[in-house]
Formats: C-alpha cells, structure tokens, sequence
C-alpha cells in the first residue's frame, strides 16, 4: 500500500460550533458546507477537514480526531488491510474505509483523485 499523503480530518467534538468557528475566523479556513451539527471545511490543496457534533452520523468516531490517509488505489488498499486482519468499520464508502488500528482509534483511507 502507498501512502501518498494526508487525505481527511474529521473530529466530533461536543463544542463543535466552537471548533467550526476556530477553524473559520482563527485559521482562516474556508467554509464550504454546513448543515445541522456538520461543517466542511476545504484546504487550499482540495483535502477537507470536517466537524461532526455528537452523534451526528458515524457511531464508530468515537476515539477523538479521524486522520484519513489517502492511497492511489483504495480497492487494492482495503484488501492489504483484510489480508492484515485489520477491523473494518462498515462498508466501503464511495471513496473512503474507516478501520480501527492497533491502538484502538478509528482511521481511514480516502482515495488520492488528486
């Protein structure tokens, strides 16, 4: 598997509009969607960081901030981290697969379109 680089960020947070304004008005990061207790957030290279508020969707973020790392063939990825008997969390995503590592967190990968 190759690694290509930092694909995704996603924290739930329980100050979630706190963060989403920090992000915002203190790192001057550019808001490109919101919708009730969710907000998007796109780096100036595409990646988005994104904010979740409690149980908002995704049951499994449930360890703190989720770093997506991004890999050039995410079906080929999946299957090293089955054949390494690493815990999937739910199904395959249009372009992204969360799993649990080692030390208990959620991760994922995301497909490098870049």
């Amino acid at each position: 598997m190759e690694i290509t680089g930092l694909g995704w960020l996603g924290t739930r947070t329980a100050q979630p509009e706190a963060l989403a304004d920090f992000y915002r008005r203190v790192l001057g990061l550019r808001e490109t969607y919101t919708a009730p207790g969710f907000w998007v957030f796109t780096l100036p290279d595409g990646r988005n960081v994104e904010v979740f508020a409690p149980g908002r969707g995704k049951d499994f973020f449930d360890t703190g901030p989720v770093a997506g790392f991004a890999v050039r063939d995410l079906p080929a990825a999946i299957e090293e981290l089955r054949a390494a008997g690493v815990e999937l969390l739910g199904e395959p995503g249009e372009s992204w697969q969360h799993f649990r590592g080692p030390d208990g967190n959620v991760y994922e990968l995301v497909a490098d379109v870049r």
